[in-house]
């Protein structure tokens, strides 16, 4: 794909030439922090001949525009020019908690892949916990043959809080199931065959219709620490957490107090405070408690790089850029 960052027609130097306010916009400062740095350089390079990459920390000041995912304050002051930061996955508090350059525009990944691994995620472990597939392994293994009650989908509604482009997926994906469906966005969404509630007027009673919660809200001031004694109390007896957005949003003494009470049979966390997850941690201890390693949705790079390419085309400046991020609100 050709792409430019530039806003205009006049053709770009060459990576040699002397550098002026036109070649400026064509300088891409990329800083990835995971161990795939080199495929996003290499894609990136084919993918934006025209644009000269360079990688932190050896990367140009003068650069508006920044590729990046987990930069250092270091990475952002040593670029005071960048006027858009696209972010290499669509989670972006550890952005937030940066001091940008003011003028900066950040940019998530809508999707790049991730949709459809959490709607697989996010089902599996919906149906893992409906199905009582953790008895019949449990069975297994000690060698008897024990055919269960089927249950009833009525009795098991699924809440999905958080209706960006990964939770629309999910929420559509699990009403295919036939589950009774709600989901619950901080501004009005629609989604076949999903019952949509918004706002903190109808927070409550979203709760309340909810059996088996899937978290997937953005991590922002607000919704630190909502999955507490408070929320959760509220599922219908026997509720059931699936947290895949950051461990941050739990209260994770509060999901222990609850199951040792009953009023919670368990969850499924890919996320948890710290990770890795220290060895003594009691989420370790507790069979009602499935853990993975944060891989309910990764980045698919080529997926990502050829929507940033996109992005990059259209313009620092473009009207109809999607993706942008309210940084008043954090997502």
């Amino acid at each position: 794909m050709q792409a430019s960052l530039s806003t205009s027609s006049a053709a770009t130097a060459s990576q040699g030439d002397a550098s002026g306010p036109q070649e400026v916009r064509d300088r891409i400062a990329l800083c990835c922090s995971h161990t795939e740095a080199a495929t996003w350089e290499l894609g990136l390079r084919a993918a934006l001949p025209h644009a000269t990459i360079s990688a932190w920390p050896h990367t140009d000041e003068q650069a508006e525009c920044a590729i990046v995912w987990s930069p250092t304050q270091a990475f952002m002051d040593a670029h005071p020019r960048l006027r858009i930061i696209f972010n290499m996955g669509a989670g972006v508090d550890a952005l937030m908690k940066l001091r940008l350059p003011p003028q900066a525009r950040i940019v998530r990944i809508e999707d790049g892949g991730m949709a459809v691994q959490m709607a697989e995620y996010v089902s599996h472990a919906v149906l893992r916990h409906f199905r009582e597939f953790d008895r019949y392994e449990a069975s297994a293994a000690s060698g008897a043959w024990a055919p269960r009650k089927p249950p009833i989908r009525s009795d098991f509604p699924v809440g999905v809080m958080g209706l960006g482009a990964l939770g629309k997926r999910v929420a559509w994906s699990l009403a295919q199931f036939d589950f009774p469906v709600f989901g619950w966005s901080q501004s009005p969404k629609t989604i076949d065959g999903v019952t949509c509630l918004s706002g903190a007027d109808e927070f409550d009673r979203f709760l309340s219709e909810t059996r088996i919660l899937v978290c997937m809200l953005p991590l922002t001031p607000a919704t630190q620490g909502i999955l507490s004694h408070a929320s959760l109390s509220q599922l219908k007896p026997g509720g059931y957490l699936i947290n895949v957005a950051r461990g941050a949003h739990l209260v994770e003494e509060d999901l222990l107090r609850l199951i040792d009470e009953g009023h919670l049979a368990g969850a499924t966390l890919d996320v948890t405070q710290e990770e890795p997850l220290p060895p003594g941690h009691a989420f370790w201890r507790r069979p009602e408690i499935v853990l993975t390693p944060h891989i309910a949705a990764q980045t698919v790079v080529r997926e990502a790089i050829a929507q940033i390419a996109t992005k990059v085309s259209a313009g620092l400046e473009s009207p109809t850029l999607s993706g942008v991020v309210d940084l008043g609100k954090g997502y």
